[in-house]
């Protein structure tokens, strides 16, 4: 089996590498990620400049840096290495919950897979201070990595572990509430500026990637690429707009 991983926090991040060493208990594994952080970058690809795809050293691993996005490095993980089996995502330092997983970078290198007609699956872990230990989740990267590349597994999985994981369950995203804050600053000219970040959301839904997570439950959600609104589609198909 060929596993492609990539990530957004770089080719460097300590989680690429532990996700690597897990998989290559499953196959072939090649890295292939940015050459520097692109952290909510989302789907975007890079079409107004060239890219370049570089060997470097990770570990005992094949691996390439791309300067592009994490959708561009599986585009070409995908074409400099033919027939790829599963393209794993991750592991990122920062949950992907929720509303989230729209600006994803690391869910996009997944959703790239997919519409390469690739299995797709992303990982994500909370942030932790100090150096990362994933001693804990190891085992369950494990698990979840054994079921979701087999055939009963769905083509498009976003995975979130927490730091202490007790089991993992199935979830629905959690779509109640954007967490997304814009805070003003000023730099020490006094010159405003302003960061994007996040606000926790309390007393997520039961069933929810949110929930699971905050009981330290591997949350595993099962995407599609298809975005259409079947319910609404079938209301409007009702409607006479143009006569």
């Amino acid at each position: 089996m060929k596993i492609l991983i990539t990530n957004d926090d770089g080719v460097y991040s300590p989680g690429i590498l532990e996700l690597a060493e897990v998989a290559s208990e499953f196959g072939d594994v090649r890295i292939v990620a940015p050459d520097v952080e692109q952290s909510s970058m989302g789907h975007a690809v890079t079409a107004t400049r060239p890219l370049s795809y570089k060997k470097t050293h990770i570990g005992d691993f094949d691996a390439y840096r791309v300067n592009g996005t994490p959708a561009d490095c599986v585009s070409l993980g995908s074409f400099h290495w033919e027939k790829v089996d599963v393209v794993l995502s991750g592991i990122n330092l920062g949950p992907n919950l929720g509303n989230s997983m729209w600006h994803s970078g690391t869910l996009a290198g997944a959703k790239q897979a997919a519409l390469l007609g690739i299995k797709g699956i992303a990982f994500s872990t909370p942030t932790q201070s100090g150096e990362y230990d994933f001693s804990k989740m190891r085992p369950y990267i494990w698990k979840a990595i054994d079921y979701l590349i087999s055939e009963k597994g769905p083509k498009l999985v976003n995975v979130n572990l927490p730091y202490e994981p007790k089991g993992i369950v199935w979830t629905r995203q959690s779509v109640r509430q954007y967490d997304g804050l814009v805070k003003p600053s000023e730099d020490p000219m006094g010159r405003k500026h302003f960061w994007f970040t996040v606000v926790p959301l309390e007393n997520p839904e039961e069933g929810t990637d949110r929930y699971a997570i905050r009981n330290n439950l591997v949350s595993m959600t099962p995407l599609r690429l298809d975005l259409t609104d079947e319910e609404q589609l079938k209301k409007l198909k009702g409607m006479d707009l143009f006569n």
